[in-house]
């Protein structure tokens, strides 16, 4: 078994609002309690963080908050998908508010370097648009590699991850795929730009999560990874290894197979569930997944992958996987 660090978004342990619930599944939590409640996730040892705060907390009061329940910083997400960029943050028509974003942005990198985190996660959920004949697609798409680029020009020593998504917020996000998401990337030909690839996303997206890590790991562009789970209709980001447990073995063997490590992250919404019993439910199973990636016979699958012999190849994952 190899030497794993698991982590969150740690918007898993906030509460939840959807446009039925307006209420919410349970009172409101602060960011200290959610770190709290993540330091009580057996085997979690690193947090992504949502940027900006409350006025009320300050950077040394979650400092302090990391240090009481040995956490450590994975990424600094900067909400440049909330009300304010209601209209695109990147992609905003007001140039002014496309300047705001590079500043939240910034701001969100000058906390990556405090916290000694590896990556600004960027998800620019409302850089897009709703209707035919909306948008210039050449200039909203040139908007979102500018911007981008940008930010990372302006910030060399840093990494930025851009995690693709095919709509929500938007109807249609400008960083749909994969595919296109890697083809902005080379428009920017800047060496700190990578994707994150949340596996969810990739469901939803109708892509093999496997196919998408490998892709970006050709590219050089895989610098991050989150997962959950979902039925492909939507982004529910339900509790990982619950729906599509083969495929994400098959995509953690695409890992383990191009010798990529890194963080396995949750990005997990237990709206009704208790959120530390779902991540520890998670992280039990990527553990699994883990050791069954040892018995798994590389040699034989690569053979059977050779021939295209899909129930070879289907036997030797589900033994080393199920003991079936």
């Amino acid at each position: 078994m190899s030497k794993l660090t698991f982590g969150a978004g740690i918007w898993h342990f906030a509460t939840y609002v959807d446009r039925y619930a307006t209420d919410g599944y349970g009172p409101p939590r602060d960011l200290i309690e959610m770190i709290d409640l993540a330091g009580q996730v057996r085997d979690l040892s690193v947090v992504d963080i949502n940027f900006p705060w409350s006025a009320d907390v300050s950077a040394d009061a979650v400092e302090t908050a990391l240090k009481r329940n040995n956490l450590s910083v994975i990424g600094i997400t900067p909400e440049i998908y909330n009300r304010e960029f209601s209209r695109g943050a990147f992609t905003n028509p007001d140039a002014g508010v496309r300047r705001r974003a590079n500043e939240v942005c910034n701001q969100a990198a000058d906390l990556v370097r405090r916290f000694g985190a590896s990556y600004v996660k960027l998800w620019p959920g409302q850089d897009g648009w709703d209707y035919p004949f909306q948008v210039d697609h050449r200039k909203l798409w040139r908007l979102s590699i500018d911007g981008i680029g940008e930010l990372a020009s302006q910030n060399p020593d840093l990494k930025f991850v851009i995690e693709y998504k095919p709509r929500e917020p938007r109807v249609h996000m400008a960083f749909d795929s994969v595919a296109r998401t890697l083809l902005g990337i080379e428009a920017m030909g800047l060496p700190n730009v990578g994707i994150l690839l949340d596996f969810g996303h990739a469901l939803f997206a109708g892509e093999s999560p496997s196919d998408s890590a490998q892709l970006a790991i050709d590219h050089g562009r895989l610098f991050g990874m989150d997962v959950n789970d979902n039925l492909r209709a939507w982004d529910d980001d339900m509790v990982a290894g619950t729906v599509h447990p083969i495929e994400l073995f098959e995509f953690f063997y695409t890992l383990r197979k191009n010798n990529w490590e890194g963080v396995w992250q949750l990005d997990q919404f237990p709206f009704r569930e208790n959120g530390v019993e779902a991540a520890d439910m998670a992280i039990d199973f990527l553990k699994h997944i883990d050791t069954a990636l040892d018995r798994l016979d590389f040699e034989a699958l690569q053979a059977a992958q050779d021939r295209q012999d899909a129930l070879s190849a289907q036997k030797l994952a589900r033994k080393a996987l199920f003991g079936i």
